[in-house]
């Protein structure tokens, strides 16, 4: 407090005690106890009301100590139940969060880790995914701005997500605890099996398998793929210390159409400790027809090639470049992409109309526009020949087919000439157009659908540029290629409109996110943001049944079926205010991944270690663990005081008391007849 309110306090003190003296005591001649408690009342009254107008600034200092975070993360996933590892990582955990000197020194902080990292002080190690990544990026969260250990109870077996040893803060020393026997084993693992997942009747395709060995003497090892009763491949490879993977890629024919299940195994004589991660099971869906896609052209543009590797990317797909004069027939084609017409394209309009081949039309400044207005009735143009800018703005309502903006208002501008674009009759836009900020209200990006027969209008080129800018933001094509691959989709299928669209895989991995969308339309063709969706599950071998809803999320109702046992299952989607159903089936394959381990991966985590400047301690050495924690003086409790001020009128009791005094005196003063 300054020395003016000190002041002000005394002089308050001062007129309370005079106010009160002259009230009740002053000329007062027989001055009993009851004007010594009336005095005292109104003295305590008037200065708490003075003190409430000078109101002072009461500061109050507060020491706290704060502790040093220790982070203890036991890894929940099975494979240290695999491992059998779980009743001594529960030990570690005990013994490590009970030790009174740790908790001294530090502020303990329990975690567990599988697929999620959570706070948990149970485990009950039946994760089935590892991500240690996750551990990295959440304590980075949580201790912000600290320098802390981070103990962890783990295997180094990682499932899931970026490579752990450099997710950690360097700043942060990790000192992992590894359970699990490191003793070297003979094992045989297929570590790895790459294999696309659709295939084409009476072709061939190609699978990759990664094969590894551990142990120490030379051995030999059948690596076989079959099918049921068939086999399909088999061969001997060789292994030795100094040779402990190897590569192997097989041809297997596609003889059948749909889903096809191939199992791969690696074997020998040796005995093993671990046969399980020896056998993994594959699908292939085989497809009878492939999509034939025409480009048609008379000029040479980068947006070409472009539109064909995007397309390409869809096993199920082929393209052909071709002239609008070299054309022998159109027949052999589902979809026709249009790149600037001119009047050499008249026959191929013709051609396309009477054949009912949907059209794919891409503008830019070489089309002419005179023309394209004869051909179609869909969109009209009435252009100029200045050159424009276009920039895309998407339309989050377009409900033709599902599709995610994969940020197109951030993509380079498309060149068009400049003018007006109307659109006429029944014209869905996904992308309109802006020149600048300012928008067009014209399409930049539209479909149609006239009895049957369905037509894009892309009204722009350099969609190269797009291409390019999304794989600059994700690391990939796969966004911009899955764009344009729904386009193909729309127009290579002529089906009449689903009001109930679903879609889902033929083939999940145990222990893999299962998940199935579906779009429900009205009878407009209207995404239905009310539609009621449930899903129905049935394991075709024990006959078990189980239901689920479907909730809604953007443009489409989503369901996830994590949790299902390998096997074959039939399922039904049904829209409960129409009943409009839909049926289909799905298979899980048999695969645990955190079962494929016969070691912790002592490497990796040494290699953590390292990185942040800690070091691997083993069961044996937990005692060694503690000690160098608490030797270590980088973490020490640091006090730290809080100075709070506070004004007196926030003092509600002092109005209370008050309150009271003024009430006392009143009472007092009406019970000896003084009012």
């Amino acid at each position: 407090m300054t020395i003016i309110t000190i002041l002000l306090i005394i002089l308050s003190l001062v007129v309370a005690g005079s106010l009160s003296f002259y009230h009740y005591l002053y000329k007062v001649k027989n001055k009993s106890t009851v004007s010594l408690f009336l005095a005292f009342f109104r003295f305590m009254s008037i200065f708490g009301i003075l003190l409430l107008l000078i109101n002072p600034i009461i500061t109050k200092n507060t020491l706290e100590t704060i502790k040093t975070p220790l982070p203890i993360v036991v890894d929940n996933s099975s494979s240290i139940s695999f491992l059998s590892a779980n009743e001594k990582s529960m030990e570690l955990y005990q013994k490590l969060i009970s030790n009174a000197a740790l908790q001294d020194k530090f502020d303990i902080q329990s975690y567990q880790f599988d697929d999620e990292f959570q706070q948990s002080e149970k485990f009950d190690f039946k994760g089935t995914q590892t991500n240690l990544d996750g551990v990295a990026k959440n304590l980075k969260s949580i201790n912000k701005n600290v320098i802390f250990p981070t103990l962890i109870i783990t295997d180094g077996n990682q499932t899931s997500g970026n490579d752990y040893v450099y997710g950690f803060d360097t700043a942060n020393k990790v000192f992992p605890l590894i359970v699990g026997d490191t003793t070297t084993f003979l094992d045989f693992k297929i570590d790895q099996l790459n294999v696309n997942k659709y295939a084409f009747y009476k072709n061939k395709f190609p699978v990759e398998a990664f094969l590894r060995y551990s142990g120490t003497k030379n051995v030999t090892a059948n690596f076989i793929i079959s099918q049921g009763n068939s086999l399909f491949s088999k061969q001997s490879i060789s292994f030795s210390p100094s040779k402990k993977t190897a590569i192997v890629t097989v041809l297997l024919p596609a003889n059948k159409v749909g889903l096809q299940v191939f199992k791969a195994t690696i074997s020998s004589k040796e005995k093993e400790k671990n046969t399980y991660n020896n056998t993994k099971n594959f699908a292939v869906e085989v497809i009878d027809q492939k999509t034939n896609i025409a480009i048609i052209s008379a000029i040479n543009h980068p947006d070409i090639g472009a539109l064909k590797h995007a397309i390409e990317t869809n096993a199920q797909r082929k393209v052909t470049l071709i002239k609008p004069n070299n054309i022998k027939s159109l027949q052999d084609y589902n979809v026709l992409i249009l790149y600037q017409p001119t009047p050499e394209f008249k026959s191929i309009f013709d051609t396309a109309k009477l054949a009912g081949i949907n059209t794919f039309i891409i503008t830019g400044n070489n089309t002419d526009f005179n023309f394209l207005n004869q051909q179609q009735d869909n969109l009209s143009f009435k252009m100029s020949s200045q050159k424009e800018d276009y920039l895309a703005e998407f339309n989050s309502q377009f409900n033709l087919f599902a599709i995610d903006n994969i940020g197109f208002e951030n993509f380079p501008p498309l060149q068009n000439p400049f003018g007006n674009i109307t659109t006429k009759g029944n014209v869905s836009v996904l992308l309109s157009s802006k020149i600048r900020n300012i928008d067009t209200n014209s399409p930049l990006l539209a479909f149609t659908e006239n009895q049957g027969k369905r037509t894009a209008y892309f009204l722009g080129e350099n969609s190269w540029k797009w291409r390019l800018q999304s794989h600059i933001d994700n690391q990939s094509f796969e966004k911009f290629d899955v764009f344009i691959d729904k386009i193909i989709q729309f127009l290579a299928s002529n089906n009449s409109k689903k009001s109930l669209v679903v879609v889902n895989e033929n083939f999940y991995n145990s222990g893999e996110a299962i998940e199935i969308s579906a779009q429900y339309f009205n009878k407009n063709y209207e995404f239905d943001e009310k539609a009621r969706l449930t899903i129905a599950v049935t394991n075709t071998k024990t006959k078990q049944t189980k239901n689920y809803d479907l909730l809604k999320s953007n443009n489409s109702y989503q369901v996830n079926l994590d949790g299902l046992t390998a096997g074959n299952y039939d399922f039904s989607v049904k829209e409960l205010n129409s009943k409009t159903t839909y049926s289909n089936h799905f298979e899980i394959l048999d695969f645990d991944i955190e079962k494929q381990f016969v070691n912790p991966d002592l490497e990796k985590l040494t290699q953590l270690a390292s990185q942040t400047q800690g070091k691997t301690y083993f069961p044996d050495q937990l005692e060694v663990l503690i000690k160098s924690l608490l030797d270590n003086e980088e973490y020490k409790a640091v006090q730290k005081n809080t100075m709070t001020k506070t004004p007196l009128i926030d003092w509600v009791w002092l109005l209370v008391l008050i309150s009271i005094f003024l009430s006392t005196e009143w009472f007092f003063r009406k019970y000896n007849g003084l009012l």
